[in-house]
């Protein structure tokens, strides 16, 4: 029988978490009866810091005029690809801030170069966000820009900028976002002409437990409509450098157990989803590990390159070697996996 809203926040309020841990290693592995476990091989690239949205959680993002502003040249943005495909990647997850000036061309030309250039490689990029500016920016429709950049050679979007899907919060901590309605429309419409993309949470600033559950049943819903999404991934906020704790909002990490319980009841509430990817990138590699024995099923990237939550304080790194090892650890087969969890190699 199918996890309610209300029988998710009694699980999250009063289940101890090792019960919660069984459970959702249960569920995992009636979704994954083989005991593999994946990882990708990829780099996150961010070809531009400027953002006007000045998120309130983000220490990464610059204005125009700042010193330390930029924008990547595609010379620079190849040298990274060739570093990626040096180390046998497979994928680059692209994104920047939402810069005020570019538009729908810019982003064709720069999707089409890469894809001409790098057939091998998959491109997995831009979050809601940005498409949602380069939409109102070039005055066309969400579905055009998605139609576009899918002909250039975009493969897929990632969930970032859903944060918490709560307009309350959303309020808070980034009043100039799109509100979660318009997070929930792009993804649709992606799903809609053939996309693929992610769901993502970020958790720990000032949403209750009820909003952490309403946002799992929104992209429950979405999924029970579309099937689009291919995975979920969550991670907790990082306050370091942040306007957040700069104004006292929030003043300390979300524990390691705060993160294993709600991993554990999104195995068990998002039953539609067959992948839930750990976050050891904000909680570290042993915990990352845990994650797998609480419902998670992929460790993510090895992510050869990570600027966003690295300038809020995590500076936590893991290359290939270190995947397989953590994975067979808990006696989990590794494989490495392409965006669209295909298997590429099994490490047994």
């Amino acid at each position: 029988m199918r996890l309610s809203k209300k029988d998710a926040v009694d699980l999250i309020k009063n289940k101890d978490l090792i019960s919660l841990g069984k459970m959702a290693f249960e569920k995992k592995r009636e979704l994954h009866p083989q005991k593999i476990t994946t990882f990708i091989v990829d780099r996150n690239i961010n070809y531009t810091n400027i953002c006007w949205v000045d998120c309130k959680f983000c220490a990464f993002y610059r204005h125009k005029k700042d010193e330390d502003a930029y924008i990547l040249s595609f010379e620079e943005i190849d040298k990274k690809i060739d570093e990626l495909l040096d180390i046998g990647g497979t994928q680059i997850l692209f994104q920047g801030g939402v810069h005020p000036n570019l538009k729908i061309d810019y982003y064709e030309k720069l999707v089409e170069h890469i894809h001409n250039k790098y057939p091998q490689i998959t491109i997995h990029g831009f979050s809601a966000p940005e498409i949602d500016y380069i939409a109102k920016i070039s005055k066309i429709s969400i579905k055009e820009v998605l139609q576009r950049l899918k002909e250039k050679g975009l493969s897929s979007i990632p969930g970032a900028g859903a944060e918490i899907l709560s307009d309350r919060v959303r309020d808070i901590i980034a009043p100039k976002k799109i509100d979660s309605q318009k997070w929930l429309e792009i993804h649709k419409t992606a799903h809609e002409i053939g996309m693929k993309t992610t769901a993502t949470m970020m958790f720990g600033t000032v949403e209750t437990i009820e909003e952490v559950v309403e946002h799992w049943d929104k992209i429950r819903r979405l999924q029970d409509e579309t099937g689009g999404f291919r995975a979920f991934i969550m991670w907790s906020f990082q306050p370091y450098n942040t306007a957040l704790m700069q104004e006292g909002i929030v003043t300390q990490k979300t524990s390691p157990n705060r993160y294993l319980r709600y991993l554990a009841v999104a195995r068990l509430f998002l039953d539609n989803f067959k992948n839930i990817q750990s976050s050891w990138v904000t909680q570290g590699s042993y915990i990352g590990q845990m994650a797998l024995l609480y419902g998670a099923n992929d460790l993510g990237s090895t992510m050869m390159e990570e600027n966003v939550v690295r300038s809020a304080g995590a500076q936590n790194r893991m290359n290939q070697e270190e995947m397989i090892r953590l994975i067979k650890d808990i006696g989990e087969i590794p494989a490495k996996r392409n965006t669209a969890y295909e298997i590429l190699e099994v490490f047994d």
